[in-house]
């Protein structure tokens, strides 16, 4: 008997736990947390990337004058190519102090105007075209280009079989100009 009043006081003493328990969760105040109205961000629209290019918007042919000669000459605008490139002659490679150089001459086909070169060589290159290779010798020069003078590297070739003595590459275009291959001449 003593074990049948254990097992009725011990549903008792759950019984009453569980209703103490609902009570307490019963005073409780449930509070609804509504958030803040946000006002939208005001976003601004995207603006393109813009680069001032010092040249503009060039043709697809400009006069390039190799300083200090005096008459441009007319120079194909290739964005295809690396390297800016040079119509010489008389190319003769030397030495001076334990460094390569070479002395070339160029003419300027349209005027007659000669001026003979010695610079140090920067480096060589290998120009591929239509499955040949060729060899050049790279150095720097100074042009100018519309209003602006350039030290850049030219390759140096016999170009006698070109329209244009000089071909302007990506090395003196970027970041400098915009190439409209529809004009030609718009550099004084």
């Amino acid at each position: 008997m003593l074990r049948k009043l254990r097992g009725k006081a011990m549903k008792y003493i759950n019984l009453l736990f569980l209703g103490i328990v609902i009570a307490m969760c019963s005073a409780c105040k449930t509070q609804t947390i509504t958030p803040a109205i946000v006002p939208p961000a005001e976003i601004e629209a995207e603006k393109p990337f813009v680069t001032k290019h010092s040249l503009g918007i060039i043709g697809a042919v400009e006069p390039v004058y190799v300083l200090p000669m005096k008459a441009p000459l007319a120079a194909r605008i290739d964005t295809g190519a690396e390297t800016s490139s040079i119509d010489v002659s008389n190319l003769k490679s030397f030495e001076r102090d334990g460094d390569k150089w070479v002395s070339f001459t160029i003419v300027n086909r349209d005027t007659g105007e000669t001026h003979r070169f010695e610079k140090e060589v920067v480096r060589q290159t290998t120009i591929t075209r239509i499955n040949v290779h060729e060899k050049r010798l790279v150095v720097m020069l100074d042009v100018k280009l519309g209003n602006e003078i350039v030290s850049a590297e030219f390759s140096l070739a016999n170009r006698e079989k070109f329209e244009y003595q000089a071909l302007i590459g990506r090395n003196i275009l970027t970041g400098r100009a915009i190439v409209d291959t529809a004009l030609e001449n718009t550099l004084h």
